[in-house]
């Protein structure tokens, strides 16, 4: 087996496995190796150092300048990729239509904590007057309030900032 460091047309780098570097040309003539933050299939080797095997056991090395026999020059620090959005554009477009209608519902209705399914009965029996109303209900709870025909829906969580 074989790692890759691998960079796609939009930049993003990523490494990937094969058996060989023909398995690696094949799967990408393909069109098989696709980048795994946006999707493109335009993806080639990017710059690495090579990882030498080791016969002791111990984990390869890379080859530094001194054993190549070159002369050190000044150390180099590594410049981190910039970061690559985990989320598509899509993806963000779903959570903040899901962070607006949360945050509807919770402006827009009288939030009842866990007398939601008691409450739900006495706003579907007239026994008090019809509003919006959210809160916590055990599966059960919701099972009985379908099968009487009280129609309920989930109300999503909000999605995280960070995510």
């Amino acid at each position: 087996m074989i790692r890759y460091k691998l960079v796609c047309d939009k930049s993003h780098s990523f490494e990937s496995w094969f058996k060989n570097s023909d398995a690696f040309e094949a799967q990408v003539s393909r069109g098989f190796v696709t980048c795994p933050v946006c999707g493109s299939d335009k993806v080639q080797k990017a710059i690495m150092s090579p990882s030498v095997a080791r016969t002791d056991g111990r984990p390869g090395v890379a080859p530094s300048a001194e054993s190549a026999g070159e002369a050190a020059g000044p150390a180099r620090v590594p410049v981190p990729a910039p970061q690559a959005a985990l989320l598509t554009e899509r993806e963000h477009q779903l959570r903040e239509m899901v962070r607006a209608l949360r945050q509807h519902v919770v402006e827009n209705a009288a939030y009842v904590g866990d007398e939601f399914a008691d409450e739900a009965r006495r706003i579907h029996s007239g026994e008090v007057e019809e509003r919006a109303i959210y809160g916590e209900a055990t599966g059960e709870e919701v099972r009985d309030l379908l099968e009487e025909g009280i129609e309920i829906l989930p109300l999503p969580p909000a999605p995280e900032k960070g995510n």
